[in-house]
């Protein structure tokens, strides 16, 4: 592994089973895993010292990885699978995974694994049917809080009752519910003051921990006629990022729709919009002064990079082979794109799915600064995350 404290770039490739390691920015290929297909729902959650957690869908693991240790995989721990959602409490210790979908076209497991990294202990449970999504709240004895739909319901759990969970995956009932919309999708955490929120259609919900219970907050406005998929807390400036969705929801005018981002300042209560323009527009990253976002469209697709001024910077990118066209959705058996960026640096990386090619870029010129091509065709986009020893991604406990 990497033996000093430059940047690195992890990059899965799920559909091939592959974690590439990379230093930044000259794209080196420094270690290599195979037979690892690491959930891309779930994502990468970054834990204290650089080090990440994955979950492997296949082998039904939960991973530790140390890019900067003498081992890549620190440890393997059972959970259940598919993956849907990892977090973890504000100190890197105690993880959380749900289960979801899968290659499943309805629900179908109610299993939720929690892990205590110090001490090793793990338990699976049995909780509701569905696509939860999760974040393990600090501030006392860690709260396990599932966002459930349909009925939409924030679900408490204490951390240590299902840890000392009985053999059996016993059905656990949670000692706190507070009502939410049924179409929640997107979960972020403040660790500092305890909050937990959720992206609905009507805004935000938000809720604080009140010694053992949640509190429910106002609901913050998306101010557009558009909602978030996505949400994310941002280290650096202690805010919520979004990117909103517009226009028809048929999946099939997918170049029509509309993006804009989303910055909302809590303390403040001030909300910020940029428009990024038409097509697909979805995750994020944020890196040390910039936010960065992909945007597919059949005219060209574009790396944005939004400043801290407000002023959008538009690279353009080749086109992929395999990329949605007018007339399809761009969901299935299509290309797409992953971005990376740690708020500790100034780099970027985005993929070129099908190409297995990755563009690292210069976020402060926009200047592309090396393009690695790895030894698996990066499907999909594959997955991403980029980070250094010190750069304080771990203030965002939710897997991304």
């Amino acid at each position: 592994m990497t033996a000093n404290a430059a940047p690195v770039l992890l990059v899965s490739d799920h559909v091939a089973g592959s974690v590439h390691v990379l230093t930044v920015p000259d794209g080196t290929v420094t270690g290599r895993l195979t037979g690892r297909h690491l959930s891309e729902h779930a994502g990468f959650l970054a834990l204290p010292g650089g080090r990440v957690a994955c979950v492997d869908d296949r082998r039904g693991e939960l991973l530790v990885l140390d890019p900067y240790g003498e081992r890549l995989v620190e440890r393997a721990v059972p959970v259940a699978v598919p993956a849907e959602h990892l977090a973890c409490d504000p100190s890197g210790r105690r993880l959380a995974v749900t289960t979801g979908l899968g290659k499943n076209s309805e629900p179908w497991s109610d299993l939720l694994t929690v892990v205590d990294l110090a001490t090793g202990e793990t338990a699976r449970v049995r909780t509701r049917v569905g696509e939860p999504g999760v974040t393990v709240l600090g501030g006392g004895d860690p709260l396990v809080v599932l966002r459930h739909r349909e009925p939409g319901a924030f679900a408490a759990h204490r951390f240590a009752d299902l840890l000392a969970a009985p053999p059996g995956c016993p059905v656990v009932t949670p000692h706190g519910l507070l009502p939410l919309p049924d179409d929640g999708h997107g979960d972020a955490q403040a660790p500092g003051p305890g909050h937990v929120f959720v992206a609905t259609g009507e805004g935000v919900h938000r809720a604080r921990r009140k010694h053992d219970t949640l509190v429910a907050e106002a609901v913050i406005p998306w101010e557009a006629p558009a909602r978030g998929w996505y949400l994310r807390w941002d280290t650096r400036r202690a805010a919520l990022w979004s990117t909103l969705r517009g226009g028809a929801p048929d999946p099939l005018r997918w170049p029509e729709w509309t993006n804009q981002a989303w910055h909302h300042d809590p303390e403040t209560g001030r909300t910020a919009l940029t428009e990024l323009g038409p097509g697909l527009v979805f995750r994020l990253a944020l890196a040390r002064d910039h936010t960065a976002f992909t945007r597919v469209h059949p005219d060209g697709d574009e790396l944005l990079l939004l400043g801290a001024d407000g002023i959008v910077r538009r690279v353009p990118l080749p086109a992929m082979d395999g990329a949605p066209r007018r007339g399809g959705t761009p969901w299935e058996g299509v290309q797409r794109r992953a971005v990376a960026a740690s708020p500790g640096s100034d780099w970027v990386a985005v993929t070129r799915g099908g190409h297995g090619e990755v563009h690292i870029v210069d976020a402060r010129t926009g200047h592309e600064v090396s393009r690695p091509r790895l030894s698996t065709p990066l499907h999909h986009g594959g997955h991403m995350t980029l980070r250094s020893r010190t750069d304080g991604a771990e203030g965002d406990p939710v897997g991304r």
